[in-house]
């Protein structure tokens, strides 16, 4: 199983939880994790949940210091995308997710008729997040949430979720001991966070439950609710591979540059077979990895919510990746771009960088969004093709 947590995503998910109810409530981090946990029980009893339903939910409750080292440490996002993808878009889960999307195909069409959302979509996510329900993951949710409530790092994000957690035993759809998932508190063979597992969750199977956890049905429609909640637009491609001519203008290949995909058509632009790209108005970036010797891919707005669902780029990008493989396309081919940094060089970097004024966030040794953009622009300033992917060479020039 593959546990990125999604830390950004969850703060643009907010729009969904109650985060401003438990902020305007004055709600509280820190300090005695027996006296939070009161705080806790009374913000649960003025939502209007029954005081027995927070007993059972908070009986057992406990810190996890477990969970906040996993918080601490991702160093599985520092791998170069090609070795990431590698490793999860394997043989044996694109063979299982193809049995799975005819397996249950009837329900997919369902849900994308209802939802817009294609089954490979939702498939690239069931796969990725627990094997297709294989692996749910073993931490106690409700210690989880409140061990990341209680830390002040992110109360805001972690709270309302903790609330959620609790309703989700108040109203039985769940018991505190069938509650173990991801360390982040996420539940079920899709990893939905309590608040939207209440919003979202589908009993499809008409068995009179809402069960993430076992039915899969319930799984598949709650997952296409909640990714149309996060604006999935029907019909529409999320991610295409591309080939990019030797005199593209690098700097325009980023997320934050959207054109209409006939202006990459122009500028020489085509399928990943060499065909023409059509030349309309729908709009894209394009995305290089690994840079301009690496593979590829045309991000349409849909990729957006892949990246609601995961801030990271390399989570991501699998995840699209993985959905167009599901879809029937082809392997990417993954070029033979220039080596990168290890975690140590990036951080280094990273310093560099800031060292000259940019702001590239937390030093943690991730190629995110804030480094490629300032890379991107010494890229520019040293007049090289602005790929926005780092290289020993470029660490040794800004040494």
């Amino acid at each position: 199983m593959i546990r990125p947590f999604r830390p950004l995503a969850l703060a643009s998910l907010l729009v969904l939880s109650a985060a401003p109810a438990a902020l305007a409530q004055g709600a509280a981090c820190g300090g005695d994790f027996g006296a939070f946990l009161q705080g806790v029980r009374a913000e649960a009893a003025a939502k209007g949940l029954s005081a027995a339903g927070i007993d059972r939910a908070l009986a057992d409750v406990r810190r996890d210091d477990k969970v906040l080292a996993r918080d601490r440490g991702q160093a599985v996002f520092q791998q170069e995308w090609s070795r990431f993808q590698g490793r999860m878009v394997n043989r044996d889960r694109l063979a299982r997710g193809q049995a799975n999307l005819k397996k249950y195909a009837s329900t997919f069409s369902e849900v994308e008729r209802e939802t817009g959302v294609p089954g490979p979509v939702i498939a690239s996510f069931w796969g990725l997040e627990t094997d297709y329900g294989a692996v749910l993951g073993d931490f106690d949710t409700l210690s989880a949430l409140a061990t990341l409530a209680h830390d002040c790092r992110r109360p805001e994000i972690f709270r309302p979720h903790l609330l959620g957690a609790i309703e989700l035993v108040d109203r039985g759809y769940l018991q505190p001991s069938q509650m173990r998932g991801a360390w982040a508190g996420e539940l079920g063979q899709t990893q939905i966070l309590p608040e939207d597992y209440i919003e979202f969750g589908t009993d499809q199977d008409g068995n009179g439950q809402i069960n993430l956890l076992t039915d899969v049905p319930d799984v598949l429609m709650t997952t296409g609710k909640f990714i149309r909640s996060m604006g999935w637009r029907r019909g529409e491609p999320w991610l295409e591979a591309v080939r990019i001519p030797d005199d593209f203008p690098f700097d325009r290949a980023a997320l934050v540059n959207k054109e209409p995909r006939r202006a990459f058509a122009a500028l020489g632009v085509t399928k990943s077979d060499g065909s023409p790209l059509e030349r309309d108005d729908v709009p894209a970036s394009i995305i290089l990895p690994q840079g301009r010797g690496g593979p590829a891919f045309l991000a349409f707005p849909n990729f957006d919510i892949y990246l609601t669902w995961n801030n990271s780029l390399t989570y991501s990008l699998t995840a699209g990746y993985f959905g167009t493989r599901l879809a029937g396309d082809p392997a990417v081919d993954m070029g033979n771009p220039q080596a990168g940094l290890d975690g140590d060089q990036m951080k280094v970097l990273q310093q560099r960088l800031q060292g000259r004024g940019y702001d590239v966030g937390k030093v943690d040794g991730i190629l995110g969004a804030n480094t490629r953009a300032a890379v991107r622009e010494e890229q520019l300033r040293l007049g090289l093709p602005a790929d926005g992917w780092p290289t020993p060479a470029l660490l040794g020039r800004l040494g």
